[in-house]
């Protein structure tokens, strides 16, 4: 297959799906909207598992695992939940197949395996758990109780696109009951600063942090906080959302708790979650017309080597050298692949870990070993260095925090660069068609004005920025007074 990819500024949207593809990231499955994550696209995701999972273990959190299907009359308990996802859900009716007498060899539902009660797919965990937390929590000494899990999820997309958007998906969710509001409140804005936090210094992407406006908010939250990330073509993508509950599903399934005064009260929840979404987000944060550019601190492969040699002898004094290389590296925590096929010539060798995003790549040929150096190439800007072989190891360290910062730096001018402050619609439409990013406007607060402008420019509200300040204003569409600026942007 050949590896040239679309330019960006050509088709952004076919740019991605080819890199995904060619970058041995995914692919699609025989199974309509749903994907393979290949071993190197799985490898980022494991990476990505690693550090927010010890992140979540260090705020009190610990991992369980519940049911795939729901039973019907347990996710219609929280009437809200339930008809946010109602269009998305897979439901089981039967549990067996049979010969299909009318056609030999092949199978058929068996009419008489219709289950009692059918099922749902999860298309989200809160029913299934609730109604288990009504049996874990009895007393305040049971609360808070703050549980996390690693599962996939089906909601059934009509439109998919690899990694952003698909039928089944990979996530995390975690699901937390507390005594009190104020308790509860400060969960769900700490998940946030866990979500912003592993976005902007593993991820190297920057992110706003606020509240989702009513009509954007998660099905059965009162409030939902949000990190919004720019792509390079302009369009914003929410990276992570964590919920304050309320009490509506300590209601709904009845979970109560008897406090230090021996009185009966409802739990306080909340919901947060990330899924293999921020692969996407990854690949169109950083990337270039080249293939993937991935953070170090992500990079399945921080450092490859690639010798460059004229027959097996060459290969061989090369190879003792760089094995003593890589073991030092590794020592200090870096992951290096050592590249000594010989069914590819260096050049193609080099434009594979290019495509795949490699931070840091060392070429060590026969001139090397005599003037005791080696060529140190960086993924993120192209630069090429001759360095000296001693001091090696602690170049390459100091150069993959050097790229970790450069690529967050490079996404923050990006974004703050496109952030538009608007006072007319016209000052409006204009820049969400023709310059992208985020538009920060005044709005009336209202469903109806969000629906219209959604309806005239395909834009939504992103946030109510964390930092919002009072500024007194007038909507852009309707002119009724407005107290503050909120975030629009055209969104994935």
């Amino acid at each position: 297959m050949s590896k040239h990819l679309t330019k960006r500024t050509e088709d952004y949207s076919k740019w991605y799906n080819e890199l995904v593809v060619k970058a041995d990231l995914a692919e699609n499955s025989a199974v309509r909207g749903c994907m393979v994550i290949k071993p190197y696209g799985y490898a980022i995701w494991e990476n990505m598992q690693a550090e927010l999972d010890r992140m979540f273990k260090e705020t009190g959190h610990q991992n369980a695992y519940f049911p795939l299907f729901v039973p019907k009359s347990l996710f219609e308990a929280e009437e809200k939940n339930a008809e946010g996802f109602a269009k998305e859900c897979a439901v089981v009716t039967h549990y067996r197949l049979q010969n299909d007498p009318d056609n030999p060899g092949k199978l058929r539902v068996d009419p008489e395996a219709k289950l009692e009660e059918e099922l749902v797919v999860r298309p989200t965990s809160e029913a299934i758990i609730w109604n288990t937390y009504k049996g874990w929590i009895q007393s305040y000494r049971d609360l808070p109780l703050l549980i996390n899990q690693w599962a996939n999820v089906v909601r059934w997309e009509m439109r998919t696109r690899l990694f952003l958007r698909t039928a089944e998906f990979l996530w995390q969710e975690g699901h937390t009951a507390h005594t009190t509001k104020a308790e509860a409140l400060a969960e769900s804005k700490q998940m946030q600063e866990v979500y912003a936090n592993f976005a902007e210094n593993f991820m190297a992407m920057p992110v706003i942090k606020g509240s989702k406006s009513e009509s954007e908010r998660f099905a059965g939250a009162e409030e939902t906080f949000t990190i919004e990330a720019l792509m390079q073509d302009g369009k914003a993508l929410q990276a992570g959302t964590s919920h304050f509950l309320g009490q509506n599903f300590a209601k709904a399934f009845d979970v109560k708790y008897t406090s230090k005064e021996g009185k009966q009260e409802y739990v306080w929840a909340t919901s947060w979650g990330v899924s293999t979404r921020l692969i996407g987000g990854l690949i169109m944060t950083h990337s270039d017309d080249a293939g993937l550019v991935l953070p170090p601190k992500l990079a399945p492969i921080q450092v490859v080597i690639v010798p460059i040699y004229k027959g097996e002898e060459q290969l061989t004094v090369i190879s003792e050298k760089v094995n003593v290389f890589v073991q030092q590296l590794r020592k200090k925590g870096i992951s290096v692949k050592f590249d000594d096929r010989d069914t590819l010539r260096p050049g193609a060798k080099f434009a594979e870990y290019e495509l795949k995003g490699v931070p840091v790549r060392i070429a060590m040929g026969n001139r090397d070993l005599e003037n005791g150096t080696v060529e140190v190439a960086r993924r993120d800007t192209f630069e090429k260095q001759t360095v000296n072989q001693d001091d090696l190891v602690n170049y390459v360290a100091n150069l993959l925090e050097e790229i970790q910062d450069n690529l967050f730096k490079k996404a923050l001018d990006y974004r703050n660069t496109h952030i538009t402050e608007v006072d007319t619609f016209e000052e409006f439409k204009d820049a969400i068609e023709n310059k992208g990013g985020f538009v920060s406007a005044h709005w009336d607060g209202t469903i109806e004005t969000e629906d219209k402008i959604k309806e005239l420019t395909k834009a939504t509200i992103r946030c109510i920025p964390n930092n919002a300040k009072k500024e007194e204003g007038i909507c852009v569409l309707t002119g009724v007074k407005s107290g503050r600026r909120v975030l629009f942007a055209k969104a994935y």
